[in-house]
């Protein structure tokens, strides 16, 4: 692989990171920059790059030996400390993305002062060059011109020199190139890099998110984290946010909340949402109920093996919603009509779709009650290789389901994402 000249930061999102054998060490994630007070173009200390178990660490320069759009190439020793920003670094796709500056029209200062009468522009890119002795810089800027006189949408690649701006701190940022570079990753891998953004960086990008999508990345960030975020949008938005959640997901999240925060986030959601979350807010967060999700796959008595699969297909369905179907008397809506029985996604598969789902029921699976402890229903789960487990009240209502990831994450420690899995060794040889 030859090594570029110059590549652009914002294209590499992603790339794999390989050892001389072509074996992949990682993923990169964002490039390390030093900003320098005398002008001088930024300085590019390192890598972020994602290792396996989703663990970030740094790559110093001196040991990557070529770069292209598609590709890194590093050796030497490889530190596997957990990456950690230094005061004074700059991460480019975090925090330069979308940042506001200014261009130098010609016969200005090229300073950071004053910016009245100067092309406001926002920054899509950045590009590094090699230098002599290994060293890379930031040379270049990709910048979106928004003057009055500009085409809309108008861009512009520019010398480092000719922008003022990127050494000051910026009042508000957007985040639309940043996210560009984060639209492939799961939820999961979207919070965590959330988590590793600045405090203000973070709650910009959280606001740029489409409702369903925050949702999804809430559900996964620490409960601290997800405070934060909800109590910095606005009312309505944060209503609907939470109408997007999982009700158990948002339960829990409310039960966070300052109380009249709570109570008036829940008169703005909807009525049924609401109703859920206040159900489920009765009960003690270690209980099947305080576990329970109250949106299983629920089915009457008539409906046939091609019913169960059609509901089986919905793609917004967790794997472990999709593993089973609940018969139940009206109302098809928990708290439902006398549970009758429990179906399997694989018992469905071997029978013809005329079959009533009635015939193949798990008769030996028995509902739990919402007041079980976390300790029983792990014990349930673990004896009979479950993913999903039907609550059910005093009355043989279904109340709702518990599912093995909600089982799990009342199992781990309450600051489970926030903690580094351990690792054998701190370096690896990079051959």
């Amino acid at each position: 692989m030859s090594t570029a000249a110059r590549v652009f930061v914002a294209r590499l999102a992603g790339a794999g990171v390989f050892d001389p054998k072509a074996d992949q060490v990682g993923r990169l994630r964002d490039i390390v920059v030093l900003l320098r007070t005398d002008r001088k173009p930024p300085r590019v200390l390192g890598l972020v790059v994602e290792v396996v178990g989703r663990r970030r660490i740094f790559i110093p320069m001196t040991k990557v030996s070529a770069i292209d759009s598609h590709q890194i190439l590093v050796n030497g020793v490889v530190n596997l400390r957990r990456f950690e920003q230094r005061p004074g670094e700059t991460l480019v796709m975090a925090d330069l993305l979308d940042r506001h500056v200014t261009l130098v029209e010609p016969g200005e200062p090229k300073s950071d002062a004053a910016t009245t009468d100067r092309s406001t522009v926002t920054v899509m890119d950045v590009a590094i060059d090699r230098q002599a002795y290994s060293d890379w810089e930031v040379s270049q800027i990709y910048v979106r011109l928004k003057g009055r006189l500009r085409r809309r949408g108008e861009s512009r690649i520019v010398d480092f020199n000719d922008v003022n701006g990127l050494t000051l701190p910026t009042a508000e940022q957007g985040a639309e190139h940043l996210l560009s570079t984060m639209e492939n990753l799961r939820p999961a891998d979207l919070a965590r890099a959330l988590m590793d953004l600045s405090q203000k960086r973070r709650i910009e990008v959280a606001r740029q998110l489409d409702d369903e999508r925050l949702a999804d990345v809430l559900e996964e960030l620490p409960e601290d984290d997800q405070v934060e975020i909800l109590q910095r949008l606005e009312a309505e938005r944060a209503a609907d946010v939470l109408e997007e959640m999982d009700p158990d997901d948002a339960a829990d999240l409310i039960s966070e909340l300052p109380p009249e925060q709570a109570a008036d986030l829940l008169e703005r959601m909807e009525p049924e949402e609401a109703a859920d979350i206040r159900r489920l807010l009765r009960y003690d967060d270690y209980t099947a109920g305080g576990m329970m999700t109250t949106e299983p796959i629920l089915l009457p008595p008539d409906a046939t093996v091609a019913d169960a699969l059609a509901h089986i297909r919905n793609p917004d369905l967790s794997p472990a919603l999709a593993g089973q179907v609940y018969i139940v008397r009206a109302p098809l809506e928990t708290p439902t009509g006398r549970y009758i029985g429990t179906c399997h996604f694989q018992r469905l598969l071997r029978e013809p779709p005329a079959t009533l789902v009635t015939a193949l029921l798990d008769v030996a699976l028995e509902p739990i009650r919402a007041e079980t402890p976390v300790g029983e229903v792990a014990r349930y789960f673990a004896t009979y290789n479950l993913v999903a487990l039907p609550v059910v009240d005093e009355t043989d209502h279904l109340i709702g389901v518990v599912t093995v990831d909600d089982l799990i994450d009342h199992m781990l420690p309450a600051d489970w994402r926030d903690r580094v899995s351990d690792v054998r060794a701190s370096e690896v040889e990079v051959p």
